[in-house]
């Protein structure tokens, strides 16, 4: 049985994160990070490489044990949970990884079908016309029988993401969703989250270099950097940044992108 919820979520707070600490040995990847998740928005968790944005985000499911800390799904404290007692809460959420994560001995519809077989929750019946939506809402209908050594990589993703939301999470995870694509399909991607983002009511957090595309889809921006959340900001605001961490990055990145005003 799960235990009862250390303390009562907000109605506008999906996710709560307080004081997570994770050590790999003697390096330290993130201590003290606290950020709240609201519901229905969309957060992008920015930061150079080697800062544990990847990290962070499989902690928020269990994929990773901390070493401190909470996270407060709706009020309920996952990390304290065994495996058995993790899995109605990591039900509620989805992860779009950053390879894809096809299996490749499956076909596409097996593949976009496999979690929510897991999940149990769906009748048998309906799941081809689940998995047809699905595909149809990234953009790929009729791919059903194709098989994913036949994929671009921009269509690997379009069908990992069609896994995700075809499982109807509350939360979905991106874990570097754009990496390796090249501009179309950075844009394609970037169009298809928001679009899920607002024609589903899914809460959405994604970890990304990418800032014309954190720009793009985020309601707002967390930056992970010196091992805790620095700053949480709109994008326009956080592009107004006076903190020198946060220019520097972005002139960095993107320098273009930097408001001067």
């Amino acid at each position: 049985m799960i235990p009862a919820a250390t303390g009562a979520a907000s109605t506008a707070q999906i996710i709560e994160v307080r004081d997570l600490a994770k050590s790999f040995g003697d390096k330290k990847i993130f201590d003290g990070v606290n950020l709240t998740v609201e519901r229905g928005e969309t957060l992008c968790i920015l930061g150079g490489s080697g800062t544990g944005k990847s990290v962070l985000l499989k902690s928020l499911v269990g994929l990773i044990e901390v070493d401190r800390g909470q996270v407060l799904i709706e009020g309920q404290d996952l990390v304290p949970l065994d495996e058995e007692q993790r899995a109605p809460l990591r039900q509620r959420v989805a992860m779009v990884f950053q390879g894809g994560a096809l299996f490749d001995s499956l076909t596409v519809g097996s593949n976009v079908a496999y979690g929510m077989v897991r999940r149990g929750k769906f009748p048998v019946a309906e799941l081809a016309d689940r998995v047809a939506h699905a595909l149809e809402l990234v953009g790929l209908p009729g791919n059903e029988k194709m098989m994913p050594a036949d994929l671009s990589g921009g269509m690997r993703k379009r069908v990992a993401l069609a896994r995700a939301i075809a499982a109807e999470p509350d939360v979905l995870l991106y874990d570097e969703p754009t990496t390796g694509l090249d501009p179309i399909n950075t844009r394609r991607i970037n169009d298809l989250m928001r679009s899920v983002q607002e024609r589903l009511k899914m809460t959405s957090i994604l970890v990304t270099h990418d800032l014309p595309s954190a720009f793009m889809v985020s309601d707002r921006i967390a930056m992970l950097a010196e091992h805790h959340i620095l700053v949480v900001e709109t994008p326009d605001n956080f592009r107004r940044s006076k903190l020198e961490t946060v220019r520097n990055f972005i002139s960095a990145m993107t320098p273009q992108l930097l408001e001067t005003a």
